[in-house]
């Protein structure tokens, strides 16, 4: 009966972790520390070993639940190393849970606000008239330009960023903010570069290398921005800094054999002259005939299946040495300057 009543009353994690997403202030490593300071507070725990073990279970089953966790790991990292290496004059363990509650629910708090500090380092970097590039949908971007939107003129090109679209997402809320906006196709980034004054992203990680992990199309605007001799400036709070050392596109934990892997062809009826898009070259022939072949309704029917987005990637890998800076609310910092802040912060 006991075990009935424990089994019904079992924490579930990833509930709690949704629940927080809910609010749109809360980023995924804010929920996941904010899920574990639940866990903390069901937990039967008497020991720390036994707390930790805990835990660390409830981050690998946010991580097994999440298809893409690069920003939540970051979170779940940084609250596990602060409790192990909580100092405490604790009466009873059960204090220091409390306590451990407390705390948890003060940093999400106030990191919140980091967003703020980042935005207000930002602003000295951008002058009147500036024309900037950006990339897919971010809190602490769209912070940045909307504080800088009070004092400057400034006129903003962002990246549709497929196959999720969240430029669309950018653009509708700078235009609404007043804002000069304009929607670049993703193919269109080296076409655009010249006209920009520097790239401001976004970002799910920050590693120990000083490279970033940020929505898919971040390395290729790095790369272009770095041939065309632009700044490219990289905006992420503290709690997005990771102990993770990637070497390249296929060392990130999000990284598995389907990415990028080709699909087993079955073999075509006889006869059948039908492209892999659905279209037939017949009908492609009668649409370019009739001057239609870039309108809005061709570009439906060769859009991209769900299997084939599938096959690509969510997130890359950006090298420091594309990074002019990176923007946080420890300060303004170089990539190589990362390494040195992660290793004092995880080392208490």
């Amino acid at each position: 009966m006991a075990e009935a009543q424990a089994a019904e009353t079992k924490f579930e994690i990833f509930e709690a972790y949704n629940r927080i997403l809910r609010d749109d202030e809360m980023s995924p490593p804010l929920a996941a520390i904010l899920s574990l300071t639940e866990l903390i507070a069901n937990s039967q725990a008497g020991t720390m070993f036994e707390l930790v073990k805990e835990l660390n279970d409830g981050a690998e089953e946010l991580k097994k639940h999440t298809a893409n966790p690069m920003s939540l790991n970051a979170g779940c990292e940084l609250f596990i190393a602060f409790v192990t290496l909580f100092p405490h004059e604790s009466d009873s363990f059960a204090q220091l849970k409390t306590e451990l509650i407390k705390q948890g629910q003060k940093y999400a708090s106030e990191a919140i606000s980091h967003r703020n500090k980042i935005a207000e380092l930002m602003l000295g970097f951008i002058k009147d008239d500036s024309v900037i590039l950006t990339h897919s949908y971010s809190r602490v971007v769209m912070r940045a330009l909307l504080h800088a939107h009070k004092t400057k003129r400034i006129s903003v090109y962002v990246t549709e960023a497929r196959p999720r679209g969240l430029g669309i997402r950018t653009y509708e809320a700078l235009t609404s903010a007043g804002i000069p906006c304009t929607v670049v196709l993703d193919s269109a980034v080296a076409y655009v570069m010249d006209k920009v004054d520097f790239v401001l992203v976004g970002s799910e990680a920050v590693v120990e290398s000083g490279g970033l992990i940020n929505a898919v199309g971040s390395n290729q605007m790095a790369i272009i921005a770095k041939a065309a001799s632009k700044p490219f400036y990289a905006l992420a709070e503290s709690y997005k800094f990771h102990r993770l050392f990637p070497l390249s596109q296929y060392d990130l934990p999000t990284h598995n054999p389907s990415i990028l892997s080709f699909p087993t062809i079955s073999p075509r009826p006889s006869g059948s002259e039908t492209s892999s898009a659905g279209v037939s070259p017949h009908n492609v022939q009668s649409n370019q005939a009739n001057g239609s072949s870039s309108t809005p309704s061709r570009l439906v029917q060769i859009s991209m299946t769900s299997e084939q987005i599938a096959r690509n990637p969510e997130v890359d890998y950006t090298r420091p040495d594309l990074i002019s800076l990176v923007f946080s609310d420890v300060g303004i910092l170089t990539p190589e300057a990362i390494s040195q802040y992660l290793v004092a912060m995880f080392a208490g």
